[in-house]
């Protein structure tokens, strides 16, 4: 693991003794693993396979956007057109997390296979970012409320592995922090490039809501079913 995995404090939560699954979810600017730790019980998940889910915190870096102020992000936000000056770096420092992450739950016993990443706005972004390049398939992504990062260099960087890997993108139709069209654009984007991409909508702003939790309940049950 690299220095930075070996500081990045988690939440976990199972629901067995023995998972054989996991889902690691990734937050947004500002927020820690906290922030969606309560949703597991509001997913009424089946009795198996057990799941272990695991809510990292980001690092505490200063945020450009934020006059400079310190807070948990995967990468810096440099202006509030978002995707226009990119803080490559940081994304792929985070990337890098993100993959220590998942050699984590390799060690502890559970496949790439059985692993799905699970990202919220920024934590969306490096769901994407992480997934796509990634060299072993995954169960899944879902992807809430956020867009593509280093969108150029998706084509070029991609990995075969994870051409067929389901991905789940929902957006908030009155969401004011990322605009609806650029997280179209990005779906547009994936499927062009032949990902297979669920896209949903729902009347709600930079936020989840009740009908989005029980289609990514569904979601879980669907994909890991077939792992």
């Amino acid at each position: 693991m690299n220095e930075f995995t070996t500081q990045l404090d988690s939440i976990e939560l199972e629901t067995g003794k023995s998972p054989t699954h996991a889902v690691i979810w990734l937050h947004g600017l500002g927020a820690d693993g906290n922030d969606f730790a309560p949703i597991v019980p509001e997913l009424g998940l089946a009795p198996s396979p057990q799941i272990r889910f695991v809510f990292p915190h980001a690092p505490v870096i200063p945020v450009t956007i934020n006059q400079g102020m310190q807070m948990r992000a995967w990468y810096d936000i440099k202006d509030s057109s978002i995707g226009r000056r990119e803080d490559e770096t940081g994304i792929r420092q985070s990337e890098q997390i993100i993959r220590a992450l998942i050699a984590r739950e390799n060690a502890r016993g559970i496949p790439t296979r059985n692993i799905m990443l699970a990202g919220f706005s920024q934590g969306c972004a490096m769901t994407l970012q992480t997934g796509l390049r990634l060299e072993e398939q995954l169960a899944g992504l879902l992807c809430l409320s956020g867009y593509l990062p280093l969108a150029e260099t998706v084509e070029t960087e991609r990995h075969q592995a994870n051409q067929t890997t389901p991905i789940f993108m929902a957006h908030g139709t009155q969401d004011a922090v990322i605009d609806l069209e650029r997280a179209k654009a990005s779906c547009t984007q994936l499927q062009q490039l032949g990902y297979n991409v669920e896209w949903k909508t729902y009347g709600m702003p930079h936020s989840v809501c009740l009908e989005e939790i029980r289609d990514i309940a569904q979601f879980f049950a669907r994909h890991f079913a077939q792992t």
